[in-house]
């Protein structure tokens, strides 16, 4: 696999599916890749010590932090996330899956939350350094069904789904924003249909990317 590796995330709002997609994509990218050369990880957390912060945010009253405060800590999530594991892979040329990155903090904490954006890229450059996505896949689905299904599955974020309907509203408006500005790096995939549907898609447009790049051989 060709330096430096390849770098895919998944973005979009709550209960949208992204935890399925990624196992999916996983499964479906093991017998065309080398071995070993898969990391599948999240945001916030990827790392103990990132994780260790996730509790502290997802968790709890939602007006636990101020948004300034939630970006400083999910910088510092990040800042550990990207030197144990997502830079060391890509060094090792490998693939790296990760649920939610800097797009989230841009969104949640910046254009929802209202930390101007000179704050928000200065914590990104100061945790990432040089890392950043090659792909980003935005699941996109209206808010309030994606809500749904959070809270159905049990599986959530239970301090940000609790932010109520107008903020979650925001969050996806932003994320179709963030996708129209960035048209090379980010896709928007209709979540709104089935699983299998959306993986289909999933699968070819990360193969045609990986192809495209060398990583995967043509045919």
């Amino acid at each position: 696999m060709p330096s430096p590796g390849f770098f895919i995330t998944f973005e979009g709002g709550e209960g949208i599916g992204k935890t399925t997609q990624i196992q999916r994509l996983a499964e479906s990218l093991v017998p065309v890749i080398p071995a070993g050369s898969l990391v599948v990880t999240r945001e916030p957390g990827g790392v103990p010590a990132a994780e260790s912060i996730r509790d502290l945010l997802v968790n709890g009253d939602t007006e636990k932090w101020q948004p300034l405060t939630e970006a400083f800590l999910m910088s510092a999530a990040r800042h550990e996330h990207v030197e144990q594991i997502i830079r060391p892979a890509l060094v090792q040329n490998k693939l790296v899956i990760s649920d939610r990155f800097t797009d989230s903090t841009i969104i949640y904490q910046g254009v929802v939350g209202g930390v101007a954006s000179q704050h928000i890229d200065a914590m990104n450059k100061i945790s990432c350094g040089d890392i950043a996505p090659d792909l980003t896949i935005i699941l996109d689905m209206d808010s309030q069904t994606g809500l749904a299904r959070a809270g159905s599955r049990g599986v959530g974020e239970d301090r940000f789904e609790a932010k109520g309907p107008a903020f979650h509203e925001k969050v996806r408006a932003g994320f179709i924003d963030l996708a129209h500005a960035d048209t090379e790096r980010c896709v928007i995939i209709d979540a709104s249909r089935s699983a299998d549907a959306i993986a289909d898609d999933v699968l070819q447009l990360v193969l045609a990317r990986l192809t495209a790049v060398g990583i995967i051989a043509h045919d």
